[in-house]
């Protein structure tokens, strides 16, 4: 008797080796996988802008990268203590104007300089749910009232029309994912709305371009891996077992056995200089 419901993967024609640049954009399933990839070795830049959610912020972190356009002072926004950035996350705020405008557009030079390296671009959608500002989508509301924002759902529409005229502009292959994070703050049912809007997005892309491809971590967890067992406490992430079976799926996906291997050897070499030696007192 089976006790999962296994998720075939078709072999992908995209393969991924230590020569492989890779620029990292999205959730927080994408810090996940940026973790184990810096473990084994890779060559990548993980979240530069700190955790984004919903498409359309991606692409215009992504956007602003490209034409390598720096922040100006007048763009952020002052709120209870802080100076925030509605393009950046919270972990960029800070009580000083210039040094929050100074670690956003390091921000913005690093991701220019690295995509001028034609990367692998793997980005992961986390929700379609946005929030609007002044008839622009923010990328974190850095806890100023909800009244100031409309709230909406994006459209599979939109989100394919702003990442095609961006993947035009790459040039790069993308590896697309979606979230096996449940957003429940959105309802159960909203949450599903939502996620089944990013997958018909996607779907859309990888059919229309062949230097675009999809890899299965959300249904990796909701059906191969639907068993409490692999959730942390809150029942909505991955737990670190989940993760690392997710991460094998992905180097079964993509990199060749010599990779693999290679993965291996650089994954046990970490471990180790991660213990602190006991020293003798």
């Amino acid at each position: 008797m089976k006790l999962t419901t296994p998720v075939d993967m078709s072999p992908s024609p995209l393969s991924i080796g230590y020569d492989t640049p890779m620029l990292l954009l999205g959730s927080c399933f994408t810090d996940e996988i940026g973790k184990k990839l810096q473990a084994a070795g890779f060559d990548l830049l993980c979240n530069p802008f700190g955790t984004l959610y919903n498409p359309l912020s991606i692409a215009a972190c992504l956007q602003r990268a490209v034409d390598n356009r720096p922040m100006q002072a007048d763009e952020l926004v002052w709120h209870d203590g802080l100076w925030h950035s509605w393009l950046h996350h919270s972990r960029f705020s800070h009580a000083d104007r210039n040094q929050c405008l100074s670690c956003c557009n390091e921000a913005i030079h690093q991701t220019h300089a690295f995509i001028e390296r034609k990367p692998l671009l793997m980005v992961t959608f986390g929700t379609a749910w946005v929030f609007e500002r002044g008839g622009s989508v923010v990328a974190n509301c850095h806890k100023v009232p909800q009244r100031e924002f409309d709230r909406r759902r994006l459209t599979v529409q939109e989100i394919v029309e702003t990442w095609q005229t961006l993947s035009a502009r790459l040039a790069c292959p993308t590896l697309f994912t979606v979230s096996p994070i449940r957003h429940l703050a959105d309802g159960a049912h909203g949450n599903q709305l939502s996620k089944a809007t990013l997958m018909l997005a996607v779907d859309s892309m990888v059919n229309a371009n062949p230097q675009t491809y999809y890899f299965d971590s959300y249904e990796l967890l909701m059906d191969e891996l639907r068993d409490y067992r692999f959730y942390a406490r809150d029942m909505c992430h991955p737990s670190e077992v989940a993760v690392d079976i997710v991460w094998e799926r992905f180097q079964e996906a993509y990199m060749s056995t010599e990779t693999r291997d290679s993965v291996h050897r650089q994954e046990k070499t970490y471990s180790q200089s991660q213990h602190r030696p006991i020293i003798e007192k």
